[in-house]
């Protein structure tokens, strides 16, 4: 056995540390090389992750602050939905507004308690057609009662675009009833 590891007197044992400690900093270095990579992933997936949440939290905020405005007034005009799809749309801020959608509609149930739209608009969507039949969850709505509908739709893209290349899309629909009156109604 003495043979195989001969006695190490104090000035070798001190070499033999300091040459075991330059490679112990070269094991962390290839160590670090290897983790680094996953470590940057970890990273920027966090960020992506937190963007991808707060934006999917700020299309709630905007469909629940659509409806909100439009559901305090008695009446809206066109230039009052144009103000309510700006504060809406500056909900979304630092993101960007181009990709979102927001209709509002207003839903009055008939004498037999049949949700149909009084009137709807659109921002970057189509309009619902007055007088359509607009299907609403379950005791949203009695027989002459009405409620303000806010839909809305983001398709996300990732800043990073580059390594995911799906939008995502988020969408929410807020249902309130009139404040001021039991139908808020459309003016020109």
């Amino acid at each position: 056995m003495r043979g195989l590891f001969p006695a190490l007197n104090g000035a070798m044992a001190a070499g033999w540390f300091k040459r075991f400690a330059r490679e112990a900093a070269g094991i962390a270095a290839v160590e670090f090389a290897l983790i680094f990579p996953l470590m940057l992933t970890f990273y920027f997936g966090a960020i992506e992750i937190t963007n991808m949440l707060t934006a999917n939290r700020r299309v709630t905020s905007v469909a629940y602050t659509a409806a909100d405005i439009t559901a305090q007034a008695a009446s809206v005009s066109n230039a009052d939905i144009t103000d309510i799809f700006n504060a809406s749309s500056a909900i979304l801020a630092p993101f960007s507004t181009t990709p979102i959608t927001v209709r509002i509609t207003s839903v009055v149930a008939n004498s037999s308690n049949v949700p149909k739209v009084a009137w709807s608009d659109g921002h970057n969507i189509a309009p619902r057609a007055a007088g359509s039949n607009m299907t609403l969850p379950a005791g949203l709505t009695t027989a002459g009662s009405s409620v303000i509908v806010a839909e809305v739709t983001y398709a996300y893209a990732s800043p990073i675009s580059e390594l995911i290349t799906e939008t995502i899309t988020f969408s929410d629909i807020a249902y309130l009833k009139p404040r001021r009156a039991v139908q808020v109604t459309r003016t020109n």
